[in-house]
This record gives C-alpha cells, sequence and structure tokens, in this order.
C-alpha cells in the first residue's frame, strides 16, 4: 500500500459517497486509474464496505452502556458459543474480547434505562458461560467513529 492508496482510504472515511470521478479529482488522478486502486482496495480487504453512519438518538436509542462480561471458564467451546450468541444480540454494536479479566467489553444501545435493564436480564445475563456482568453507563461520547489515522 503506498501514499495515494492511504490517501484514497482518509478521503472515503471523510465521505464514504464520493464518486469515482470526485475521488480521482481530489487524487489528481484519471478516473480509470483512481478506479483500478479502489477495486484493488477493495479486493485485497482494505475497505471493507460502505454504510451510513446513524444517529443512534434519532432513531430512539437514547441509551449506552458498556458492559463487562466474565466467562466462567475460557475453553473454545465457551468462547465459541459466547461469541455466536453475543453476535446474535441487535442491541450489541460492539464486542470485543480482551486480554486478562474481563474477558469481554460489549457496547450496548437501548431506547432508555427500562429497556436496557429489560434487554441485561433478558438476553446479556443469560448468554452462554457468562459468569458475571459488570455494566458502565455512557455519559457523553468524546470521540466516535473517527476515521483510522494515516500511517507512514
Amino acid at each position: 500500500m503506498d501514499a495515494l492508496d492511504r490517501k484514497i482510504l482518509t478521503e472515503l472515511q471523510q465521505d464514504g459517497r464520493l464518486t469515482v470521478t470526485e475521488l480521482a479529482a481530489r487524487m489528481k488522478l484519471s478516473v480509470s486509474p483512481c478506479h483500478r486502486r479502489l477495486r484493488d482496495l477493495e479486493r485485497r480487504g482494505a475497505i471493507r464496505g460502505y454504510r451510513a453512519v446513524v444517529d443512534p438518538v434519532a432513531v430512539g436509542l437514547e441509551f449506552e452502556a458498556l458492559v463487562f462480561a466474565t466467562l466462567r471458564w475460557e475453553d473454545g467451546d465457551t468462547v465459541a458459543s459466547f461469541e455466536e450468541a453475543v453476535s446474535a444480540v441487535p442491541n450489541v454494536l460492539q464486542a470485543q474480547r480482551l486480554f486478562g479479566d474481563p474477558d469481554y467489553l460489549l457496547r450496548v444501545a437501548a431506547a432508555d434505562l427500562t429497556a436496557f435493564q429489560r434487554l441485561y436480564d433478558e438476553q446479556l445475563a443469560r448468554l452462554p458461560g457468562v459468569q458475571r456482568l459488570n455494566s458502565t453507563l455512557v455519559m457523553k461520547n468524546v470521540v466516535h467513529d473517527r476515521p483510522l489515522p494515516e500511517q507512514p
């Protein structure tokens, strides 16, 4: 990946709706070479997809919590079962496996505290292998959906 590929990625992270023509103009390339580079970045997996970034508050998900999950056992079957089950919970926006304790960090969105409590009791606490859950409420998102930094 060269500097021009990195610039293409930076531009697309800022505005994923750029047309190839607009992107080529920003890169000071003709359309064909820009398009080839773009398709190559997609084929290599540097660009995983395109999506709209939706404001959770605008769609009624005004409550966010971080949930730390510790598993009873960390054998392969327990980990696989937990990860499959947590992936099926739509309100879990992110799930990250961690080193040390706790084992997982989940970012969860809900309409309000009551909806979160119901989700916690009915789905999160029943995830396979869970020994303990600890939650903290998000007061404010300070840095959110930041593009990846350019790398040399």
